[in-house]
């Protein structure tokens, strides 16, 4: 039996106004070289959104019944289902959300839809972000999530704001996700190999932590959405491990938006991968480690109402006993 080459999906996303369509007509017209399908939703029962997008041979699917992140779910599986049964290959599925959606829905549905899960591979979650106009939504829960779930960030329309708008936009940026690729943009214009077939969501690519990161205090988000990064030298303990986040997203999932590390588990010739959307977790092997190579765990939690304390402290007790450097 052939394998099934799993579809990579971009889940596009971005404040109202922030460029999303403009990103999306450049996808679909730029000569890539590849066949691009699209799902376009937008908020309400009468979309426009279809019309806005320049006409192109890729095809779009409008969901116009509801938000995709909640009602209509069912739809983008079906929807989904329905593409992958047509028979006509395709080498790449965008996803462009509304404005006012939560992705969180979307990306989870890649995990718990077995359609999905076996035929597509989430690729990506690019948010762009309004330079110009961010500042007065910055404290929506919309803006906030939207940031803490993109694995690539375009801060949009830099050509209107100044320089050093721009670096303290970054900066605030970089508080509440600690791990995206950001880009600065103008008309969202962008090599699309920096955003289509990236990898980033399954982590394929190395993760990459900030180190001036970890010496910021967490907490100075307040209750807005901020990231925690972990580091820790030493093997970890698996059963442990899987004790330990099974508790933290029983009692703390709604909260935590995303999960991401990379870990020396039980001393293995392999880095052990995991990731999660509030309560969903995946885990898989990693690339092997290298002879004389120092192992180290990195973990990064992205959320609302973290205690940076008790996350590490947490992680502490997976750790063997014979370790105990965690910064």
């Amino acid at each position: 039996m052939a394998l099934i080459q799993k579809v990579p999906v971009t889940v596009l996303t971005g404040y109202l106004g922030a460029g999303k369509t403009t990103l999306l007509n450049r996808i679909l017209t730029e000569n890539h070289g590849q066949r691009v399908a699209v799902i376009v939703n937008e908020f309400g029962e009468v979309g426009i959104d279809h019309q806005l997008v320049i006409d192109a041979d890729e095809e779009i699917f409008e969901m116009n019944n509801g938000c995709i992140c909640c009602t209509v779910r069912g739809d983008l599986i079906r929807i989904i289902g329905n593409l992958m049964a047509q028979g006509e290959p395709f080498d790449h599925l965008v996803i462009e959300t509304t404005g006012l959606a939560d992705p969180a829905p979307v990306i989870q549905s890649f995990f718990t839809d077995e359609v999905m899960a076996r035929q597509t591979q989430l690729d990506a979650v690019v948010t762009v972000v309004d330079a110009k106009h961010v500042e007065a939504h910055w404290d929506s829960h919309e803006v906030q999530e939207q940031v803490a779930f993109a694995d690539v960030l375009l801060l949009n329309k830099t050509d209107l704001i100044a320089p050093e708008q721009l670096q303290i936009l970054e900066a605030k940026v970089r508080g509440i996700n600690a791990i995206a690729t950001i880009y600065s943009t103008q008309n969202c214009e962008i090599s699309l190999d920096k955003l289509l077939g990236v990898q980033a969501f399954d982590l394929k690519n190395a993760l990459s932590i900030d180190p001036e990161f970890l010496e910021e205090d967490a907490h100075e988000h307040d209750d807005s959405v901020y990231s925690v990064a972990i580091t820790a030298t030493g093997t970890v303990d698996s059963d442990k491990l899987n004790r330990w986040l099974y508790q933290l997203v029983q009692a703390k999932g709604a909260d935590i938006f995303r999960m991401k590390g990379i870990l020396d588990v039980d001393n293995a010739d392999r880095r052990f991968v995991f990731q999660g959307v509030h309560m969903t977790l995946d885990g898989r092997p990693g690339k092997p480690w290298q002879p004389g190579e120092q192992r180290r765990s990195e973990l990064v939690f992205i959320g609302r109402n973290l205690d940076e304390d008790e996350l590490r402290q947490g992680f502490q007790t997976c750790l063997a006993p014979v370790y105990a450097d965690v910064t």
